[in-house]
């Protein structure tokens, strides 16, 4: 099929690929789809719901049928497009949504079944009797939805993200597009030129056109070259998917998925953010087609995509072929076949009382009322004035008219206008609400479809945006070119026939399913799209959703504008999840942060454990030591006797500062922070909106406008995202900057009677209780280095935490351990913090795990009665507080030699083991050397005023079962004078 001298594919580069096993030839620069077509293919795949013959529609990413998979095994990628898959040495293609074969589909037989599977089949027929859905219905539907399928086995190639900033971004690359983006950068913007084929260059490529005398493909190049030139970033296979805040781009670049051999180092894809200062919208157009008696048939094609394939790739998609439409766009698809020696059967137009001149039939006021060819258009039957006529055919190449594709300038949530002279939407107008702020578009998009129009607005809008920026527009003079009008009558189904008229040719929707939901009521637009999957199928109705809106506005006796549309969303094209989450594999799904003392720790040998994506030890081994506990056992007792040193800059730094940072904190909080004096620090707790505790923390406050908030290390993201929310949310007009500075501080626990001993070792000047109080904080010198200090206590022990930039957080981590071990002590781990936390019955997020309240941790009375703050009203209602919840108390074993285990549960001694029974449960448990016992803390039910009471503690997991006391989740200086001496 392929016409010689036709197409700007490489005929000196032949390429062997396979479809479905079968051998074929294409040649460079072809697309799966063309090469098929070349090859004599029409039949490509079959339909979701009926599983009918399903040939080529289009030839762009609104491809609604030619669905196919490529690749084996785990290097397989279902539901590829082939009009956007580009063709390759051993590209191994295979058809979609048939059994066992293309040809011969079982499935088929649901064709017989279709009076009975129209719109809302699925809503009607499962739901009596109602025990079947579980076990019959919903297993046997998921076994036939879907299209392609997962190849079941890791994915071994890799994705990446990217991120780009211009002042220019121009989508599409055609000439509107590349219009703008020369005279864009020609005015010294800085461009980014993204077009989703992997050849610029849009309808010039396809039509036979001419652009200032030149060739349209010659003129591309030309332009292309001057682009390149100009330090314009041209990205190629990048469809912009959607518009987000802030002038910010989702683009997926395909970058090695038209290889045969992808170097290894190479991604398949790559997921952009663009943020651009303006950008211009230069997508063009896409055809939409006519609803008539099975028009789904392989063959049937819109007319922009024959002339696509004729002009680019030098196919004709067949050898007699008819022409159906109701603009004179059909009447150029004729005229390119004519002159490139392709049979045109008949050229059928709607309107009456046309006078065509030209080498072919032309069938004035006529229109086709049938089809005939099961795998492959056979024959087409036209009514003319004078009666119906057969006509064979096989090929009918239709054009409706054509929707400008605006949909990236709703993502907004604009919605589109209607243009009556042009039968189509077009986008919202720019700086109205909705709108995407600093988009304009231009050319096809705009609906001006000819050439010159397009030129002339691609050469306007980036005026626009130069002038916008600052920048003297550039005198850039406007190409000659084609300036023909266009005029179309609005036909969107043969009415008054027999037989199916397909709209949605993806999903297997038909004007009838749309005209039967609004007479059951499903009248609005969207619940027409729900109720008969209209627009819901991977195209995203690019084809047909305009049509379908014509025929519920005619069915419900409205106008096309005052039916609306439906909500335009991203993606724009599908976009792989691989992709979204490039980089989210293995140590990219959870990465791993390591503190500045990382090397040091494991130069002692000291096994390093994950604590909220940190690696942070778990304790330090010395000769002579048997098991982790001996080890933890030593630490623990080093800081209640001698001093101890921990890495604690896992822990979150926030730093929060301007003129209503302490208003901001006072609401964040449940506490009051605005009264904190500038030199101390304070305890503080933070709620949900639902009332159940987020974080505890502290807050320090190094001046009048400036905080640091410390969170624990599991929540850092949480809090800060928290706090994001809070500020943007309720504190819009505020004058607070919120800045994690988790990782710009290196920050380490200095516990132990002799803390103090060893800080006044290596800080320019000696610490005093009236510079240093408990909880009081400050900037202290480090040998020389600006740092911070914070007399703060996560121990129970006199303790400090000190805090210098992370560059220098090794030298100190390591200095300081040197000095406790030569006073005694030594650096301690994860194993012996859990340790000293829990004999003082401190919180973590074995805790606070989301379920509880400030009343179940004892901490009631830090919900300030004097102000607002987030959850408050949630959290005072009845049922959070009470004798009813679970309390957070203290465990310990009535035999001392037993351990407690978190996650156990428990119960009164002598109760069933039932759920009914279970009265609490135990979030943490350890062995303390200082109170030689085992401890544990936990929730139960009204626990504060069990003290004494005796409960079962069953593990059946670990095969524990034994009696607790009940006490004070405080084990050990209940009064904090350890801490405050």
């Amino acid at each position: 099929m392929r016409i010689e001298g036709k197409g700007l594919i490489d005929r000196s580069a032949p390429l062997g690929f396979r479809f479905d096993g079968r051998e074929f030839v294409g040649f460079e620069g072809d697309t799966l789809a063309s090469a098929l077509l070349a090859s004599g293919v029409r039949m490509v795949g079959r339909s979701f719901k009926y599983h009918r013959p399903r040939g080529l529609w289009s030839a762009g990413s609104e491809e609604p049928n030619a669905l196919v998979t490529v690749g084996q095994g785990a290097d397989s990628t279902p539901n590829t497009r082939a009009t956007v898959q580009e063709l390759f040495a051993g590209l191994e293609a295979r058809s979609q949504n048939r059994w066992p074969s293309l040809s011969f589909d079982l499935l088929a037989v649901n064709d017989l079944f279709a009076p009975f599977l129209g719109a809302g089949f699925y809503y009607k027929t499962f739901m009596w009797p109602r025990a079947f859905w579980e076990r019959v219905y919903e297993p046997a539907i998921r076994r036939a939805a879907g299209l392609g399928a997962l190849s079941g086995e890791s994915d071994t190639a890799h994705s990446e993200k990217a991120f780009a900033f211009c002042d220019v971004l121009v989508i599409g690359a055609g000439p509107a597009g590349l219009m703008a983006a020369l005279a864009a950068a020609r005015a010294g913007a800085d461009v980014i030129l993204a077009d989703e084929d992997a050849r610029m260059g849009g309808r010039l490529l396809a039509e036979m056109q001419e652009v200032d005398g030149k060739p349209g493909p010659v003129w591309v190049a030309e332009v292309l070259a001057e682009l390149a030139s100009l330090k314009v970033r041209l990205m190629p296979r990048t469809t912009v998917t959607g518009a987000y805040d802030g002038g910010t781009f989702g683009a997926l670049e395909r970058v090695g998925l038209h290889l045969a051999q992808r170097p290894e180092a190479l991604p398949r894809e790559c997921f952009w953010r663009i943020v651009a200062r303006r950008s211009i919208l230069a997508t063009g157009a896409l055809e939409r087609g006519i609803a008539f008696p099975a028009n789904d048939r392989p063959g049937i094609m819109a007319a922009g995509a024959v002339r696509a394939y004729l002009n680019r790739w030098g196919v004709a998609p067949g050898r007699r072929v008819a022409v159906f439409g109701n603009n004179d766009n059909a009447h150029q698809t004729a005229r390119d076949l004519v002159a490139a020696g392709v049979e045109v059967a008949a050229l059928i137009d709607v309107r009456p009382g046309l006078r065509v001149a030209g080498e072919f039939p032309v069938l004035a006021g006529a229109r086709v009322i049938a089809t005939r060819g099961r795998r492959g258009l056979r024959e087409i039957t036209v009514q003319t004035d004078t009666g119906p006529e057969r006509i064979a055919a096989d090929c009918l190449a239709v054009s409706g008219g054509w929707n400008p594709a605006l949909h990236l300038t709703c993502h907004m949530g604009g919605r589109p206008t209607w243009r009556e002279d042009i039968a189509a939407f077009v986008p919202p107008v720019p700086g109205k609400p909705g709108s995407v702020p600093g988009m304009v578009a231009c050319g096809a998009a705009a609906g001006e479809f000819s050439t010159a129009a397009a030129l002339a607005g691609g050469l306007a809008v980036a005026r626009e945006a130069a002038e916008a920026l600052g920048l003297t527009p550039a005198d850039l003079p406007l190409p000659v070119a084609e300036d023909g009008g266009y005029t179309l009558r609005p036909y969107w189904e043969v009415p008054g026939e027999s037989g199916r008229a397909w709209l949605d040719l993806a999903n297997d929707v038909t004007s009838k399913d749309v005209r039967l939901a609004a007479k059951e009521g499903f009248a609005s637009v969207e619940h027409m799209k729900r109720y008969t999957t209209q627009g819901m199928a991977p195209d995203q109705g690019k084809t047909s959703s305009v049509a379908a809106l014509a025929v519920l506005a005619d069915a419900t006796g409205r106008s096309i504008p005052g039916t609306g549309t439906t909500t335009f969303r991203p993606p724009y094209a599908p976009v792989s999840i691989a992709a979204m989450g490039a980089g989210g594999r293995a140590a990219g799904f959870a990465p791993q942060r390591l503190t500045t003392s990382d090397k040091a720790c494991r130069d002692r040998a000291a096994p390093m454990i994950e604590a909220g994506l940190w690696y942070r030890p778990s304790y330090f081994p010395r000769p002579g030591e048997a098991d982790w506990r001996e080890s933890c056992d030593r630490e623990v007792l080093a800081v209640r006797g001698k001093v101890g040193v921990c890495d604690v800059s896992t822990l979150g730094k926030i730093d929060v500062q301007g003129a209503d940072a302490a208003r901001f904190l006072d609401f964040v909080y449940t506490n009051t922070m605005s009264t904190l004096p500038v030199g101390r620090a304070r305890y503080g707790l933070m709620l949900r909106e639902d009332g159940m505790v987020l974080d505890d923390g502290t807050c320090a406050r190094l001046a009048p406008q400036h905080f640091v908030v410390t969170t624990t290390t599991a929540a850092a993201g949480l809090v800060m995202r928290h706090m994001e929310f809070v500020a943007q949310a309720f504190g819009g007009d505020w004058d607070v900057r919120l800045l994690s500075v988790t990782e710009s501080w290196a920050q380490f626990a200095v516990a132990g009677p002799l803390s103090r001993r060893l800080l006044d070792g290596i800080l320019a000047s000696p610490l005093e209780d009236t510079s240093f109080p408990f909880m009081g904080c400050g900037p202290v010198t480090v040998h020389g280095v600006a740092g911070r200090l914070f007399r703060i206590s996560f121990s129970g022990e006199h303790a400090y935490e000190i805090a210098v930039p992370a560059r220098y957080g090794d030298a100190l981590w390591r200095d300081l351990v040197a000095r406790a071990e030569a006073m005694g002590g030594g650096a301690y781990g994860m194993e012996a913090l859990n340790v000293l936390r829990i004999e003082k019955g401190f919180l973590t997020h074995a805790e606070i795990h989301g379920r509880i309240t400030a009343f179940d941790v004892g901490l009631q009375g830090m919900l300030s009665t004097k102000k607002d703050f987030i959850g408050r009203g949630a959290a005072l209602r009845p049922g959070l507080m009470g004798p009813a919840r679970e309390q957070l108390v203290g465990l310990r074993p009535v035999d001392p030699g037993r351990m407690l285990t978190a996650g156990a549960h428990l119960f009164p001694p002598g109760a069933e083991l039932t759920p009914a029974n279970d009265q609490g449960y135990v979030t943490s448990a350890c062995w303390s050397p200082v109170l030689k016992g085992a401890l544990g803390l936990g929730f139960l039910q009204d626990g504060r005023a069990r003290t004494g009471e005796m409960v079962r503690l069953v593990d059946h997991l670990r095969d524990v079962d034994l009696l607790c006391e009940v006490s004070h989740p405080v084990f050990l200086d209940p009064e904090g004078g350890r801490a405050r001496g």
